[in-house]
């Protein structure tokens, strides 16, 4: 060891450590936080094995700097769960269910495999088979150490992660599983009570968290979405409710807070500010926290202290990393994927931790295994855990470019969201718009634009100005913390209208999202309302949004249009952007195509094919009636606007559907004319045309 070293060379062990002023404590792991990543990016190494090795060096089998006490345990504990709870949110349920024979098999092999190797070789150097199969359980269960990379690389989404995170989820489960019996099996009380308990209690445990998590979850966003910190502070203390229930009846609180983000992750949509708060926390500071932790568990002594560790280590280390690879190729060669693909399920798969480790702690208390097979399990952690991230980087750099999960099917989505302006009038509506908007800007990488407009007609009050600024801070603020560029605009012009047409002029606007109330007054059914007059004269596209309760608690989208009323180019972008919102939303789509003619004329309209492989359901009747029949708890509707005679009004349908519906989020699109500008003023002006809404 370090410190030992440094004793027997004279240096006094005050001026290393250990450290106990928990200001300095958190100033060096604060440092090591900012330093280690930074340089071993400039070795071109990943910056976990940085954090890792740097746990080491500090740690008390290091320089013996810092202890390992109990703050570091808590915190490297709460990073764990973080960690295992953020695999959670990004792993979409869809891709879940889409890939689910893909995550079951290799689940299987990753399980089976090391449960068979690590039997026979445990067994080879005189285990006796109760111990051989715990240490092999051991082996079959992994901690997703490199996910942190794979994030980076934008590749959570491939299916390749995708069905390792299932597998994950199988093996960790059934690891722990054996653990249970094993340990009960040693203590004589493998009994029929234990089975009747045990498989009761984690069927329970999974269906009351899929089933009431999300449920739970809607019903606080849409009671309580107004406020951000409320938001975050549910979704962590869902976090640890969930993982302390998984250890309650018996199984690794890890796998509670994978489940509890596989649950929560429909109702937080991942370019949410939310989401941007809970990623930022966990990368930044709880991540980290559990990586150094992991490296303070490293003891580089005891590969010198007792020659039958090199060999307990050896084997077990061989019996890893031999098992995890089989496990990744194996499914790979079925899965017809690349030798790339085989490495990063086998990079993420291969690395043990804490959850190794406390399983072997646990069978050293009970006396199943001795204090070799501990320090051969620690020094199978130090090599994994280097080795995986590595890995995992390595081969993870050439998916990136071809493989990453994309929904081929879907059609061409709009890209709108360059330049989104966005007026902004009322605070209780304001937060819904602006996530909408900012959904997608980044999805584009483009820039939100809120505008304020005061009318000078009458004078601008002191408190006008005010309510400006409040405002517009506000929306500048929602979008710093969703990580978004924005630009606040803070305008006087003639009237609310000719200040949003100008601004989305002058400002290059490639989208405009107005705000309804979902009825119109009687002036503005005689004159014409703001949304008439900007749908007149802009020309780019305009949402025409109204959302009664949260964004986030849509759990379907259901686009209806007058199938042949609408055009082709119209009706496929409309399709495109709510496969945008659907996916970011995590919601589910529906088509309900409404066809008004007689049945004899009834039959797709052109450009049918181009998403027959979305769910489709096709009717005859009145459009109002058919969007009522078919509506359900949690939609958002999604309609179109359509040209054929121009008088540019938001005709009776909406306002019919928001009055049966009154808490129905509703979003119309409005697509500008598909001439040049001047045969359009000359339409306007001749006054010959209407708009149809689906």
């Amino acid at each position: 060891m370090l410190a030992s070293w440094l004793q027997i060379s004279g240096i006094p062990l005050a001026v290393v450590g250990p450290v106990k002023n928990p200001v300095l404590v958190f100033l060096i792991i604060l440092t090591i936080m900012l330093v280690a990543p930074l340089l071993f990016e400039r070795l071109r190494l990943p910056g976990i094995i940085g954090l890792i090795l740097s746990g080491l060096v500090v740690g008390p089998y290091g320089l013996g700097i810092l202890q390992r006490d109990e703050t570091i345990v808590l915190l490297g504990t709460v990073g764990l769960l973080f960690l295992m709870f953020m695999a959670g949110l990004e792993t979409s349920l869809e891709d879940l269910k889409l890939n689910a024979g893909k995550a079951s098999i290799f689940g299987a092999f990753t399980f089976l495999l090391p449960m068979l190797i690590g039997t026979v070789a445990m067994l080879a150097i005189g285990y006796d088979f109760l111990a051989a199969v715990l240490v092999a359980s051991c082996f079959a269960s992994h901690t997703l150490i490199g996910l942190p990379i794979v994030s980076e690389l934008g590749l959570m989404r491939l299916q390749t992660v995708t069905a390792t995170l299932g597998g994950t989820l199988i093996t960790n489960v059934l690891a722990l599983l054996v653990l249970a019996v094993v340990v009960r099996a040693h203590q004589g009380e493998l009994t029929p009570q234990f089975w009747l308990t045990l498989i009761p209690s984690i069927a329970l445990y999974t269906f009351a968290t899929f089933w009431g998590v999300p449920r739970l979850g809607r019903w606080f966003f849409q009671r309580f979405g107004h406020d951000e910190g409320a938001e975050f502070t549910f979704v962590i203390a869902t976090l640890f409710l969930v993982a302390y229930g998984a250890g309650l009846i018996g199984i690794e609180p890890v796998v509670g807070a994978f489940l509890a983000g596989t649950a929560i992750t429909p109702i937080i949509s991942p370019l949410s500010p939310l989401m941007n708060r809970i990623q930022f926390i966990g990368n930044t500071l709880f991540v980290p926290f559990f990586l150094i932790s992991v490296g303070m568990l490293i003891n580089p002594g005891i590969l010198l202290g007792d020659p039958r560790t090199l060999l307990v280590g050896g084997v077990m280390i061989a019996a890893e990393v031999v098992s995890k690879f089989l496990a990744a190729w194996i499914p790979a060669q079925l899965f017809g994927w690349r030798f790339a693909s085989a490495m990063v399920m086998f990079g993420l798969s291969m690395a043990q931790a804490a959850a190794t480790l406390a399983a072997i702690t646990v069978a050293f208390n009970v006396k199943l295994v001795d204090e070799l097979t501990v320090n051969g399990t620690i020094a199978m952690i130090l090599v994994t855990c280097i080795a995986s991230p590595w890995i995992v980087a390595r081969w993870g750099q050439q998916l990136q470019p071809r493989e990453v999960a994309s929904e081929a099917s879907d059609l061409p989505r709009p890209a709108w969201g360059s330049r989104v302006l966005v007026p902004v009038v009322n605070p209780e509506t304001e937060s819904n718009l602006l996530r909408l908007a900012l959904i997608l800007a980044k999805k584009d990488g483009g820039t939100l634009l809120p505008l304020h407009v005061l009318s000078d007609r009458a004078g601008i009050s002191p408190a006008a100005l005010a309510r400006q600024e409040q405002l517009l801070s506000f929306a500048e603020s929602l979008a710093h913390s969703a990580a978004a560029r924005v630009e606040a605009i803070r305008r006087v012009d003639d009237s609310v209208e000719k200040g949003i047409i100008r601004s989305a002029l002058e400002r290059q606007a490639t989208l405009v999202i107005l705000g309804w109330r979902g009825y119109s007054t009687y002036a503005e059914n005689f004159f014409g309302s703001i949304i008439d007059a900007v749908v007149r004269q802009v020309e780019i596209p305009v949402l025409i949004a109204r959302f009664p309760v949260p964004l986030e608690t849509t759990r379907r989208i259901l686009l209806a249009a007058p199938e042949l009323e609408v055009s082709p180019g119209s009706l496929q972008q409309t399709i495109g952007l709510a496969q945008t919102l659907a996916g970011e939303l995590k919601a589910a789509l529906q088509l309900l195509l409404v066809q008004t003619r007689p049945l004899r004329e009834r039959s797709p309209g052109p450009g049918a094919a181009s998403y027959a492989h979305l769910p489709v359901q096709r009717v005859q009747g009145g459009l109002v009636a058919e969007v009522l029949k078919a509506l359900q708890p949690g939609d958002m509707l999604v309609g179109v606007l359509s040209e054929a005679r121009s008088r540019f009004r938001l005709s009776r349908e909406p306002e019919i559907i928001a009055r049966h519906r009154p808490d129905l989020p509703m979003i119309v699109v409005h697509l500008p004319a598909a001439h040049p500008p001047r045969l359009q003023e000359s339409v306007l002006a001749a006054g010959d045309s209407t708009w149809y809404w689906g």
